[in-house]
């Protein structure tokens, strides 16, 4: 049985991932727009991170396999940003990523986190989004902007650093940085 897609977009005009809140408390959102209809999905920080980096290794594996299809058109930066109104569908459980050659179109299919444990997977919402590569580059360059704007991780023990200060288990209960 084919999966059903609560939102396909096969064209969509916007797609972005971004963050909204203060580092340490952010919420990672994806957004996408096909006319009048405007999908917002939760995503990990993690999962924005990875979706970023898979998607900049497909576009350079299909700039490779078809170099006669090269890409000139970019997305204005204006246009990397949440719309209202921001109504979360669903919190993302699993990403799946792949190229339409027919198309020329990158294709994201996102579905949901189970709510509860003997959710049937065929009963779990997805989403499809068809967007062009020059959207998809552009999706990725800014969604690794908005993770490195979070915390700053500790050079010692690689955890975030919070503003109110950070108690590094590699400093022995003694500040950070120590000093000799």
């Amino acid at each position: 049985m084919a999966p059903h897609y609560v939102f396909d977009f096969d064209a969509v005009q916007h797609i972005v991932a971004d963050a909204v809140g203060e580092p340490g408390n952010r919420t990672f959102l994806l957004q996408a727009r096909q006319g009048s209809r405007l999908v917002t999905l939760i995503l990990e920080k993690e999962q924005v991170a990875a979706l970023a980096a898979s998607v900049l290794e497909l576009l350079e594996d299909v700039e490779a396999r078809y170099p006669e299809r090269a890409t000139s058109s970019s997305v204005p930066s204006q246009a990397l940003h949440l719309e209202e109104p921001i109504r979360p569908a669903f919190r993302v459980g699993q990403m799946g990523l792949g190229y339409d050659e027919d198309l020329d179109r990158v294709v994201l299919v996102l579905q949901a986190l189970p709510s509860r444990e003997d959710e049937p997977e065929a009963d779990l919402p997805r989403a499809r989004f068809y967007a062009t590569r020059a959207q998809m580059r552009a999706l990725s360059e800014h969604a690794l902007e908005v993770v490195a704007r979070g915390r700053p991780l500790c050079p010692l023990c690689g955890e975030p650093i919070d503003p109110d200060g950070h108690f590094c288990p590699r400093t022995n209960g003694h500040a950070f940085p120590l000093f000799l």
